[in-house]
């Protein structure tokens, strides 16, 4: 029977590409009909062919690329690295490596920790517009002002426009004191924060001043065309369905366009329907426009928000 050991640096290189977790080499077995033992610093496969063992070595030689660019691997990776090999994609799993994936910022580099966000990442530099769906702590927003502030800086748009629906848990924006951009800071908030990691505080404000990042809340963009711009619509789970298409009908010329949501933390009234319900039925085939839906597996905050998720998603499976 063929057979073939592969060496790797040390002992928690080769565990941290597996995540420790048996598991998951038992699927390696599984998927391929191959035995993978996993032993100090190599792993020895064994099958009936040598195409085989090609497809287990090429799951490890992938995740090593990612764990080299900063992917921090976790059992979704795993798994799906496993599944794109075993259906014959490792070429474009390959090419998620080819190109650099890390952004670079006057303040830091921002690299995807996820296959999920490097998708997402890719998809965002490769189409014009762009729906980031998923559960929080997926980095959708974060890596949406990340890419605008690199083409940014790289010349390739001149303004940066960050939007939110006025929606927040029942409230609207006559509630809050001050004036129109004292009303609107706290739901543009996480964009701001997002902003404050990739420019100085000094950047920020002046290129507010002049223009070239404006905050408009969603419902004074009627009747703009936004050309050269990247547009980023965040909290897109509460648009109405009117807004929805209002919003992305002011594309122009030399525009981007990321739609940021989750769909299980909609807070319009119940008698609305979620304008990103929606448009995901209505603009799925269009060309130029791509969904990327997150998972759980994505979650790159502390390791308890991935298990809460997941609670309340087995929780909403068993009383709706």
């Amino acid at each position: 029977m063929p057979s073939r050991k592969i060496h790797f640096q040390s002992p928690r290189q080769l565990s941290e590409l597996y995540c420790s977790h048996e598991e998951n080499l038992e699927l390696l077995e599984k998927t391929f009909s191959a035995k993978v033992v996993a032993r100090d610093n190599w792993v020895q496969i064994d099958a009936d062919e040598e195409e085989i063992i090609d497809s287990v070595a090429d799951v490890f030689s992938l995740l090593q690329e990612g764990r080299e660019q900063g992917l921090a691997i976790k059992d979704g990776d795993f798994q799906k690295t496993v599944e794109g090999v075993a259906a014959g994609q490792k070429e474009e799993l390959a090419s998620l490596f080819e190109r650099g994936s890390v952004i670079k910022t006057k303040r830091k580099s921002i690299v995807p920790k996820t296959l999920g966000q490097k998708r997402y990442l890719r998809s965002i530099f490769d189409h014009d517009i762009v729906f980031g769906i998923g559960p929080a702590g997926t980095g959708k927003t974060y890596l949406a002002m990340a890419a605008a502030v690199s083409l940014l800086l790289e010349g390739k748009v001149e303004r940066i426009i960050l939007s939110r629906p006025a929606v927040e848990a029942g409230e609207t924006l006559g509630f809050l004191p001050g004036d129109l951009q004292e009303k609107i800071l706290p739901y543009l908030r996480p964009l701001y924060d997002a902003l404050g990691d990739m420019l100085s505080p000094s950047d920020v404000e002046k290129l507010t001043e002049r223009g070239v990042i404006e905050i408009a809340p969603l419902a004074y963009m009627r009747g703009r065309t936004l050309s050269n711009s990247f547009v980023i619509l965040d909290e897109a789970q509460n648009t109405t369905s009117e807004q929805m298409m209002m919003f992305l009908t002011r594309l122009g010329e030399g525009s981007r366009m990321v739609i940021t949501g989750d769909l299980t933390q909609v807070d319009i009234p119940k008698s609305r329907s979620s304008g990103l319900l929606e448009v995901k039925n209505i603009l799925k085939n269009l060309k130029g426009i791509n969904f990327h839906f997150f998972e759980d597996t994505d979650v790159v905050r502390h390791h308890l928000v991935q298990k809460i998720i997941q609670a309340y998603d087995r929780y909403r499976d068993t009383h709706h």
